[in-house]
């Protein structure tokens, strides 16, 4: 059987599934009044019927399983506040995710959320048989790193030394259709390689009218613990990572969404080879024109996007757009009566250098130009991932050297240099309030400070039950802290 005969006949086995389960209460009943078993050739088919679309479904599981992983990510976290630290602002914990291969040389997609703040990140690869439903089977754990992070799609991407793990293809996100049967793979609380079903609820959904950012609705159960997961198709194709969900009770209520395999596919080539989102912008910012800012602004029904910004001396500015102006096309796609996440793939796909044909009104004039797309600069994600702050365990504090990019950064500071405050974690030396966010400390008993590991250094130096007196500078103002060492 081919690829294509075999896709085709695990979607004609799910339909009749997805029937099956609506006639099975009328069945149900239709047996409890017919009596036991042994009977008629309707009931076996019924059966048969509904074997065939489990195998399916059990198939098509143990195929994608083996390319699920469990994602543990170590760091730093903010403590709840039912705490016994309730003064503390963060303690050191571990996050678990779940993640998808989507390259066999070790790729693996996750959302930005689990590895944020992490300092180290495992993965917890699948056996063999994808399933690990047997008493006994054994995982392989194995160090990660962090290759690249969107934040603002909340995605990231890790590479492992592990070759030949089996990759999920990813979808065309033009053919997702609403109703669609979908699975979602994942660690839901912690539990490794579970598997949920649903349907695609919506296609494209815009959940913040300020974040253009458009994702798949699905109400395949998904809870804490399944950020990162895949959200498959019945083919075993890749439609999105599942990213959050919409709950007052804190687990899965029929509201999750994923990031769609659109973006996915835009995204991960980028983050493997630059660490970051190589995007370039014409400096426009569209907003979708809603009822009510239409009419505010006495504009007519339909008018899809305005230009909310131009920025001084873009392309679009250099272009002769303005803003208000009501965009009417782009690259000769007619957008009226739609929104900005329809455009949105269009949009964050730019090249340095892409050339887009915008159509505009402004009043009764049309305005038309050709855009070159410019490219944005950027920090680079890899680099911005080996900056750390160090922990100085005697104050209780994360702590950063003072640079003068950093110094630059901070306002009012009068003496550009120290180690700055850049978390509380909690201490028994140090007593509660003394030390705050954003303080700076210049020097320990007289003696100047000018790194982390200085600090430590100067602080060893004192004798148990030894006095330290901190120079610290806070909101512009020096003063002096000070408190006696615990036992050594």
């Amino acid at each position: 059987m081919t690829t294509a005969t075999r896709r085709d006949a695990d979607r004609l086995n799910l339909f009749r599934y997805v029937s099956l389960k609506r006639i099975t209460l009328a069945w149900l009943m239709c047996v409890s009044v017919a009596g036991p078993a042994g009977a008629s050739p309707g009931r076996t088919d019924r059966l048969d019927s509904l074997r065939l679309a489990s195998g399916t479904i059990e198939s098509l599981v143990q195929r994608v399983s083996k390319s699920v992983v469990q994602i543990v990510a170590t760091g730093y976290r903010p403590v709840s506040s039912d705490s016994q630290h309730a003064d503390v602002a963060v303690g050191r914990g571990h996050t678990i995710g779940s993640g998808v291969v989507v390259d066999s040389k070790g790729f693996i997609l996750t959302n930005a959320h689990v590895v944020e703040g992490a300092d180290g990140v495992d993965v917890i690869l699948p056996t063999d048989d994808g399933g690990a439903t047997r008493l006994g089977a054994t995982t392989r754990r194995v160090t990660a790193k962090i290759v690249g992070v969107a934040e603002d799609l909340d995605l990231a991407l890790l590479s492992i030394d592990v070759a030949g793990l089996p990759a999920l293809p990813i979808a065309d996100y033009n053919k997702v259709r609403q109703g669609e049967l979908v699975f979602a793979f994942g660690s839901p609380d912690g539990l490794r390689n579970s598997v949920t079903m649903g349907m695609v609820s919506a296609v494209a959904r815009q959940t913040d009218p300020d974040d253009p950012v458009v994702y798949i609705q699905t109400d395949a159960p998904i809870n804490p613990g399944n950020s990162g997961g895949p959200l498959v198709d019945v083919d075993g194709e890749l439609v999105g990572i599942n990213t959050f969900i919409r709950t007052t009770s804190g687990g899965s209520e029929g509201l999750g969404f994923a990031l769609p395999s659109a973006l996915v596919s835009i995204a991960y080539p980028q983050l493997r080879d630059y660490g970051h989102l190589h995007r370039a912008v014409i400096g426009m910012t569209l907003q979708t024109v809603t009822p009510t800012l239409a009419d505010g602004l006495g504009l007519p029904e339909g008018s899809g996007l305005i230009a909310a910004d131009v920025v001084p001396e873009s392309p679009a500015a250099a272009a002769g757009f303005q803003i208000g102006d009501v965009v009417t096309s782009i690259d000769g796609q007619r957008v009226e009566g739609m929104t900005l996440p329809r455009l949105y793939p269009l949009l964050y796909s730019l090249q340095d250098g892409q050339e887009v044909a915008i159509e505009a009104r402004r009043g009764d004039t049309t305005v038309k130009a050709t855009v070159r797309a410019a490219g944005i600069p950027h920090v680079c994600e890899r680099r911005r991932s080996e900056i750390k702050p160090t922990l100085v365990e005697p104050l209780g504090i994360l702590a950063l050297q003072i640079d003068d990019d950093l110094a630059s950064k901070l306002d009012g500071l009068r003496l550009a240099s120290g180690v700055i405050v850049a978390m509380r974690v909690g201490s028994t030396e140090i007593p509660d309030g003394m030390l705050e966010k954003g303080d700076v400390i210049h020097a320990v008993n007289g003696i100047p400070v000018s790194t982390p590991e200085g600090l430590r250094t100067a602080l060893s130096r004192v004798a148990a039950h030894g006095a330290v007196v901190l120079q610290i500078e806070r909101a512009g103002q020096f003063s002096y802290v000070a408190f006696e060492r615990d036992a050594q």
